[in-house]
């Protein structure tokens, strides 16, 4: 009699047998080139920052010049963030990857010929320079957005929280390594066209990689249940969802501000320091323990989730936490002689903050299954951009010109340095309270872990069916 209940249930549903899911070793080939590909992109958004002296005397351009090299990514990346979200849930996965490789690649090998003496560019090579790192910010939102995708389409729901920690957390690592690694290769500015071709090595092979490892945008078995129905929603349907859903409005809104914050903690961290009498070496080196701190905390709070699906928890004491490391280094840096504070302010800042990123990411598709994977992460992310230039033009706005200081490290203008004790406590009750609102009004069900475990139990119906029906 439960055979045939269950025989029944099955057939008012109209659901066939499902096929058994399967994963594939080829998924870890997969992960690696979008590791080494997001990697890349960050390595060239950042590649003129640490060293944008001596490439503007290179260049024989205004340090304003040099900052559009890197701002060009922030404001591309808004209008073709909607367009990269069509492209991966209405393309498709492989398609995205190769093209945003394609362009990454080509963006990459543009920006050396700006620095080729035989070609005599002159005062046009900085605007192939800017060509080229205009390409590479086209293909930045594709990148951002395939982590999700990826881990939802490849890999089972077990390992999907990791693998999406691991392929977001890339962009930081090159990040990290663009900021050790220009230095290193610009002691002066001749050493450009070097620079120009180091950075061009790991978009290239990114670009082999994708174009000829990538064959198929879907497995030819599902890992899991929602993979399945990864691309069910069309996008503008799945748009439309995302805007009547409060949650996700809620997580867009509080995660966005949060990528925002860590985007001018880092841009603007050497200015905030060198104020109070700290080296920019110094600064660097709280960049390096905010990045690295990060991406164990990502690697940690990954693994954990996949175990607890503690999805929500993890993220809301891990916000405050990292709202509490906001205020410590705000406090801190406001006095000298505060080194040691400040490095640990740094330290537990990345730690806890980089460590929600790939959660969120999975938080957002689990709140809004069953839009597309890329719609609902590609939206934070473009709310994360547009919040972080309101965040930029509000912090320098609120900055104080001071006279000099003969223990200031800043390079002084005309004008003198720039007191920013304001800005900084700004920051630090903005993070405060987006931690709040997110803790008291996000709740949410797991819309794609529910939607699994239905798929388990009917698949368990059918089991029985059919051995009943063996009986008879």
């Amino acid at each position: 009699m439960e055979g045939a209940e269950a025989a029944s249930l099955l057939e008012e549903r109209g659901l066939r047998p499902p096929a058994p899911f399967k994963t594939y070793r080829r998924r870890w080939f997969l992960l690696a080139a979008v590791c080494l590909l997001n990697c890349s992109n960050a390595m060239l958004w950042l590649t003129f920052a640490p060293v944008a002296d001596k490439t503007a005397a290179y260049f024989c351009i205004s340090l304003e010049m040099v900052n559009w090299l890197s701002i060009v990514y922030l404001l591309i990346s808004i209008p073709f963030g909607l367009v990269a979200t069509w492209v991966l849930d209405s393309v498709g996965l492989r398609c995205a990857v190769i093209l945003s490789a394609w362009l990454n690649m080509m963006g990459s090998i543009i920006r050396m010929f700006s620095a080729l003496k035989f070609l005599s560019l002159g005062s046009q090579s900085y605007w192939y320079l800017f060509i080229g790192q205009c390409l590479c910010a086209l293909a930045q939102p594709l990148i951002i957005f395939s982590p999700t995708k990826l881990a939802a389409l490849w890999f089972p729901d077990h390992q999907r929280a990791t693998a999406n920690m691991i392929a977001s957390m890339s962009n930081p690592l090159g990040i990290l390594i663009a900021n050790v690694l220009s230095p290193a290769l610009v002691p002066e500015g001749k050493h450009i066209p070097l620079m120009l071709c180091v950075y061009a090595v790991p978009a290239v092979t990114a670009c082999a990689l994708a174009t000829v490892g990538i064959h198929e945008k879907v497995p030819p078995t599902p890992p899991s249940a929602s993979a399945s129905n990864s691309t069910s929603q069309p996008f503008f349907t799945g748009l439309k969802m995302l805007l009547r859903n409060k949650s996700y409005i809620i997580l867009a809104v509080s995660f966005g501000g949060g990528i925002g914050m860590f985007t001018c903690f880092s841009a603007l961290l050497e200015q905030i320091l060198c104020e109070k009498g700290y080296s920019n070496e110094f600064a660097g080196l709280n960049g390096a323990l905010f990045t690295v701190c990060g991406l164990l905390g990502a690697f940690l709070l990954g693994m954990y989730v996949d175990r607890t699906r503690k999805f929500i928890e993890s993220t809301k004491i891990c916000y405050c936490l990292s709202a509490l490391a906001s205020i410590m280094f705000a406090v801190g840096s406001r006095f000298r002689d505060q080194a040691v504070t400040l490095a640990i302010a740094s330290s537990l800042f990345g730690f806890f903050g980089f460590a929600i990123y790939p959660i969120a990411m999975e938080l957002a598709v689990e709140c809004s299954y069953p839009v597309g994977e890329g719609t609902s992460t590609g939206l934070i992310f473009v709310a994360s951009q547009i919040e972080g230039v309101i965040l930029m033009v509000l912090l320098q706005a609120l900055t104080v010109h001071v006279s000099g200081d003969m223990s200031s490290t800043c390079a002084l203008d005309q004008d003198g340095a720039l007191d920013w004790t304001t800005p900084v406590l700004v920051l630090a009750g903005l993070c405060s309270a987006m931690a709040c609102f997110y803790v008291i009004f996000f709740h949410t069900d797991y819309k794609r872990l529910h939607a699994e475990t239905s798929n388990s139990d009917l698949v368990k119906a059918e089991d029985i069916a059919t051995a009943d029906s063996a009986e008879a």
